[in-house]
């Protein structure tokens, strides 16, 4: 526990003044902060997904993350820091101590950070908010988006800070794995790929030829009509040397905050091969769609 501070709490089932929680998100207000500047609000939250805003933000925020989860235990946390978290520093909790994930001034924009949360606590973010002019505190708002990740395969690949990511190419089994548990699985062709380096990551276009599925509309029509071609961007990181390249691919790979990340993608005819002699040898991880 931290020294010498307050802690309100906000959860579902209590009420504070300045403060909403539902499942997933929560609004609330730093107001209590001017009666002693000592106070941590602590919020607990419910979804492995949802939203934090912090409005008038006073001395520190404490979000606690406890998803009710009948599935395997969720060991990834990333977060999105909203454009206006600038003059705030953003902490992990890991047994008692706090470790700094976001500084103030040295966030670059749309920065996504993910740290693993193994172990017997719940993963709880620390927001601190930093010295203002009188008066500057009371016209800021700042927050967060949270999501809480599987052991799944894709999700170490993200590339945000805080997790190792790997370029290599997916082994047969890796791929196996990826057509059964990947955010999207879809078939088409890289129209272009364009390079950030501030941000060091490269951003795939792709026409689809067909999506087997998705979790979110990342793939649309390019017209209005059904039938149209679809498209959609793959974002992967910028130390991958990703290239425009001729023929088919199978594209899979994780949804992060509405964007997709590019997970297995062998060229189509290669995974052909390793589905096919994984089904005759009855070592498929699971039934995938052949034309």
């Amino acid at each position: 526990m931290l020294p010498n501070v307050i802690i309100l709490m906000c959860m579902l089932g209590h009420q504070l003044r300045h403060c909403s929680a539902d499942l997933c998100n929560w609004t609330g207000s730093g107001f209590a902060a001017g009666v002693d500047s000592r106070i941590v609000l602590q919020v607990r939250l419910r979804c492995t997904e949802g939203s934090v805003r912090w409005v008038y933000p006073g001395q520190a925020l404490r979000v606690v993350l406890e998803p009710n989860l009948s599935s395997a235990r969720r060991t990834i946390v990333c977060i999105k820091p909203s454009p206006s978290l600038r003059g705030a520093s953003v902490f992990i909790e890991r047994a008692g101590e706090l470790e700094l994930l976001v500084t103030e001034g040295r966030r670059p924009r749309h920065q996504v950070y993910c740290f693993r949360a193994d172990g017997p606590h719940r993963p709880a973010i620390y927001l601190q908010s930093g010295p203002q002019s009188d008066g500057a505190w009371s016209r800021r708002t700042m927050g967060f988006r949270y999501e809480l990740l599987g052991n799944r395969s894709a999700a170490p690949n993200v590339g945000h800070r805080g997790l190792q990511a790997s370029c290599r190419p997916c082994n047969d089994t890796e791929l196996l794995m990826a057509i059964c548990n990947s955010d999207f699985v879809v078939r088409g062709h890289i129209k272009n790929v364009s390079h950030d380096s501030e941000h060091q990551t490269s951003l795939l276009e792709v026409s689809a030829v067909r999506v087997y599925w998705q979790r979110s509309g990342v793939f649309e029509h390019q017209a209005a009509a059904p039938g149209s071609p679809r498209s959609g961007h793959i974002h992967t990181l910028l130390q991958c040397h990703v290239k425009p390249g001729d023929g088919e691919f199978l594209f899979t790979g994780s949804e992060h905050f509405g964007e997709a990340w590019l997970g297995c993608a062998p060229r189509y005819k290669d995974f052909l091969s390793v589905y096919k002699t994984a089904w005759a040898a009855r070592r498929n991880s699971c039934d995938f769609p052949l034309d």
